[in-house]
């Protein structure tokens, strides 16, 4: 205390005092103990650690497998808790490190409020991957909710039969250059989520990490997969609740989770960056905006970070226009035996209007394109069934003729407020030169706009 010598005053002193005495040097602090499960509320996140470090706080390190001393995380029997109407969640204390032992190829591991997580270092460089666990969902969007597109629906019930790893960001730019040694990205920063990369240069990404950490096996999540950790057990359109659109890019409950239209530019201090000063009933003034770095804003309840907004996110499953005939076990919804599909992303962009940045929102791009909208993350391990396989031709594919793209464009709002676009259009110029012309000068396809 205050009047106390030095040998009083050190972390191992202790002392005692009858219960019932009250005297000036007797004072007190509270403790909660709070039971640990996947779906409990976010806490308000702080910048996250160094480069590609994915280090959230607070974190309890249950033991590394280069050390000694290891111990279990967590322990407990299976439970199921309904998470909604629409969503069952296996109880987080069911989980590959339950019996103590972390994967070879993990670097460390441990829990926290938001559950059990490993990570996997190249160096200098650490991703934090989340554990979640199966249950089932309602994937899609209601048919009331406010800036909802058709091809969200219809709702369907899916089970996640397999839980799975996935990584708590975007892949960053560092952990792309560990892996891949060049960096593609317009928004050039370790911490920022690497952009400009296709749906091809993502596999070869992965195939060059799985084969530097023998046992990883990382894919891409499915689309299901992907839905089904983003909304972590909430029903809402975003995992933070429901939205109300007040302008095309202002939706207030969006600012504390998601980097969108209404807030990108917020502090945004890169000299690279897009004139953001023409963007319509933005939620924040902002002059000149890009991408952010991962982890500023709140983690879903899962400790997932950036699953709206920042950037668009690969998906394993070709497109199509809705969900007839989906898959309902979580797996990938392949019907072609070649590459060419159009790839599903989702989570909505940096550049975005409000309601493309809701936990149903999908769109496509070529696995070829490589933009600045473009980003991933990767889960492990990607599960594609004999039954999602066995669906072939049973959805309705996309449209590819350039009249679709068209009619698609100006369904998307055309190019997100940013009114001083002025293509030059001559006669007969087709409509995939001017979408390229328009990526050209900010890096987005015009068909993901606000």
């Amino acid at each position: 205390m205050w009047i106390n010598d030095a040998r009083n005053v050190r972390a191992a002193y202790r002392n005692h005092n009858d219960p019932a005495n009250r005297n000036d040097n007797l004072g007190f602090r509270c403790a909660r103990a709070h039971e640990r499960i996947g779906w409990s509320a976010p806490e308000q996140a702080g910048p996250r650690g160094g480069a590609g470090s994915g280090r959230g706080s607070p974190k309890r390190d249950c033991g590394r497998r280069a050390g000694s001393g290891i111990r279990q995380c967590r322990d407990g029997s299976p439970a199921f808790r309904e998470a909604g109407a629409g969503m069952t969640v296996i109880d987080a204390a069911v989980h590959p490190l339950a019996d103590g032992e972390p994967p070879d190829w993990a670097s460390g591991w441990g829990d926290d409020r938001f559950g059990v997580f490993v990570d996997i270092s190249l160096g200098a460089v650490t991703q934090r991957l989340r554990w979640v666990s199966p249950g089932r969902f309602t994937m899609g969007s209601p048919a009331d909710e406010e800036g909802r597109f058709e091809d969200e629906g219809p709702q369907h019930e899916v089970t996640i039969t397999e839980g799975f790893w996935l990584f708590d960001t975007p892949c960053t730019q560092a952990l792309w250059v560990a892996v891949m040694r060049e960096n593609p990205s317009r928004f050039k920063s370790p911490i920022r989520p690497v952009e400009g990369v296709s749906f091809e240069d993502v596999q070869r990404f992965i195939s060059r990490l799985n084969d530097l950490a023998p046992g990883l096996e990382l894919s891409l999540p499915s689309e299901a997969q992907w839905e089904y950790a983003c909304r972590a057990g909430t029903e809402e359109a975003t995992y933070a609740g429901e939205m109300r659109i007040l302008g095309e890019n202002n939706a207030p409950v969006l600012d504390t989770i998601a980097w969108y239209g209404g807030n990108s530019g917020v502090g945004f201090e890169l000299d690279e960056g897009v004139d953001s000063g023409g963007w319509r009933e933005k939620q924040h003034p902002h002059e000149r905006a890009g991408t952010r770095p991962v982890g500023l804003k709140a983690a879903n309840p899962w400790g997932l970070y950036d699953m709206l907004g920042n950037v668009w996110e690969w998906c394993a499953d070709e497109w199509h226009d809705n969900y007839d005939g989906a898959p309902t076990d979580g797996s990938a919804w392949l019907d072609s035996e070649g590459g060419a599909a159009d790839r599903v992303v989702r989570g909505g962009l940096w550049i975005n209007g409000a309601r493309y940045v809701r936990a149903a929102v999908r769109d496509h791009d070529a696995p070829a394109l490589r933009d600045v909208s473009l980003g991933f993350r990767c889960a492990r391990v990607q599960v594609v069934s004999q039954a999602g396989e066995a669906r072939a031709g049973r959805g309705k594919p996309a449209e590819r003729s350039e009249q679709a793209a068209a009619t698609r464009i100006a369904e998307r709002g055309g190019t997100a407020g940013i009114s001083r676009v002025t293509a030059p259009v001559a006669s007969g110029t087709g409509l995939r030169a001017i979408a390229s012309y328009i990526r050209g000068l900010f890096g987005r396809r015009p068909g993901r706009s606000g």
